[in-house]
Order: C-alpha cells, then sequence, then structure tokens
C-alpha cells in the first residue's frame, strides 16, 4: 500500500518579510517533526500588503527567499511546496504569482505561475484586481515527486487559490496523471466562509484525487481571510482541516484510494 505523509502548514502573514520568513521557517521545522514527505505552505507566505510592498518582496528563482526553506529540505528530508511567493517577471511593477516545489536536495523541481487571478468585486465583500499588480502564468504544471510515496512517484498537480474556481484547469491536471491537486490560498473570509470546502470536495470528486490546501489565516493586507487549511481525500471526505490561527495539520495519503475511486466512479479525463 502506498502512503504519502503530508503536512498543512497555516499562516498569519503580514507585510513585514522577514518575519514571515521566521515565522514559515518555525512552522515547517514543527511540521517536520511529524516526518511527513510532503510539507505545504499557503499562497503569499512571504508577504501580504500593498503592491508597492509586494514588488519589493518579489525575487528570482531560486534566490534569497528560498534558500532557508532549500535549507530545511535538506535538513528535513523532504519535498515543501512553497504556496506561493512574488517572482520578478518582465514587468517590474508585476510579478508573477509564483508557487515553487523544491525536492529533498533542496532543489526546485517545478514552479508554476498562477493563472487565474483574483479580479472581483463582491457586494458588501472585498474588491480586488490582482491583475493590475501580477503578471499571469499560461502553463498547467504537474510535477512528478521522485520516491516520495514509499519509494513509488507521486505525480502533483500544481494550482493557487483563486484557480480552485475553474474546473477545467483540474481536469488538465488529472489527465496528465495527477493524484493529487495542491491549492495554497489566500482565500477571503467573505468567499470562504460559503465557497471554500464546497470547491476543494468538488474538485477532489471530480477528479478522484486527494486536495491539499494550505492557507493563510488572519488579516492580511486589510482582507480577513478564512484559514481552514484542509485535506481532501479522493471520495470528497475533509479527512484534516486546521483550526482557526497559525498552526499545522497533517494525514497519510492512502495513495491506492485514488485507484478504488477512480474504478468506482470513471469520471476522469481518459474516458
Amino acid at each position: 500500500m502506498s502512503r504519502l505523509r503530508v503536512a498543512l502548514v497555516q499562516l498569519a502573514a503580514d507585510q513585514d518579510v522577514a518575519a514571515n520568513v521566521d515565522r514559515a521557517v518555525a512552522l515547517v521545522t514543527r511540521a517536520g517533526e511529524l516526518r511527513p514527505r510532503l510539507i505545504a505552505l499557503p499562497e503569499m507566505f512571504l508577504y501580504r500588503g500593498p503592491a508597492a510592498g509586494l514588488r519589493e518582496s518579489a525575487t528570482d528563482l531560486p534566490g534569497p527567499m528560498t534558500a532557508p526553506f532549500a535549507d530545511l529540505a535538506r535538513t528535513l528530508d523532504t519535498w515543501i511546496l512553497l504556496g506561493s511567493l512574488a517572482e520578478r517577471s518582465d514587468d517590474p511593477q508585476r510579478p508573477y504569482n509564483t508557487s515553487v516545489l523544491v525536492d529533498p536536495a533542496g532543489r526546485i523541481c517545478v514552479t508554476y505561475r498562477k493563472r487565474h487571478l483574483f479580479d472581483v468585486s463582491i457586494d458588501d465583500g472585498p474588491s480586488d484586481r490582482e491583475s493590475a499588480r501580477t503578471t499571469p502564468g499560461h502553463e498547467s504544471v504537474v510535477a512528478v515527486m521522485r520516491g516520495a510515496a514509499e519509494e513509488a512517484d507521486v505525480r502533483i498537480g500544481l494550482s493557487i487559490c483563486f484557480d480552485l474556481r475553474f474546473p477545467e484547469l483540474y481536469r488538465e491536471l488529472t489527465a496528465a496523471g495527477a493524484v493529487v491537486l495542491a491549492v495554497p490560498a489566500n482565500f477571503t473570509e467573505a468567499t470562504g466562509r460559503d465557497h471554500w470546502e464546497v470547491l476543494l470536495r468538488a474538485r477532489a470528486i471530480e477528479n478522484g484525487a486527494f486536495v491539499i490546501a494550505p492557507a493563510q489565516c488572519g488579516t492580511g493586507g486589510g482582507v480577513p481571510t478564512h484559514g481552514r487549511s484542509m485535506i481532501v481525500d479522493p471520495w470528497g471526505i475533509v479527512i484534516a482541516q486546521a483550526p482557526d490561527g497559525p498552526g499545522v495539520v497533517a494525514a497519510d495519503l492512502d495513495l491506492d484510494r485514488v485507484v478504488q475511486v477512480r474504478r468506482q466512479l470513471p469520471t476522469q479525463p481518459e474516458r
């Protein structure tokens, strides 16, 4: 039986990049005590605040902002998903919103640039245009985590926050072999209380895949966020959920469960 132990880090990042790095390192270290094969951080774990600060926090990949986590990956002998951070682009005013997967040797395995940007106006809620400060990506990414589950390879499909509302992206990832779908997020409280769990469970059920969703909590950039980091199995059952506040939540993913569910409910793209 093939199992993948996953630990999700829930953070309350603010505008202090150095402090956010320290908080993230401390929680990743704490997660490492559970001996997971994958530790996942939320979207924008390095900085939440005004656009000017976001541009200042933008980094090259690899770079000084990824180095501490490369060291941790080597020390803990685990994969680390840096949920997302600001990556420099050709437009200095609009960095990418980029997810980074680091392997146990401390090397960047793959990167994924957020495709669907948060351009919304919610009645009595947040109004935002992420596209005004962020350059969108255009490629879907499925990473192969070599030997991650009891010496077996695991394919993980990458996405970020608002991507969750576009089911066709997850069909692409599943068609490319993903059995785990990652959704690091900074979901607002206004939308999260009604949509977060529903959408995560729907993506799991539609694709017969595990969904792992590390989230921000607290108030960042003046906007309250939902938290409730979550792990959902391929049947749509929530098998782990973080309480309110920063912390770590973990679960063992029985990857044979993906095969069982897809056999019973053959809804995958290969049909």
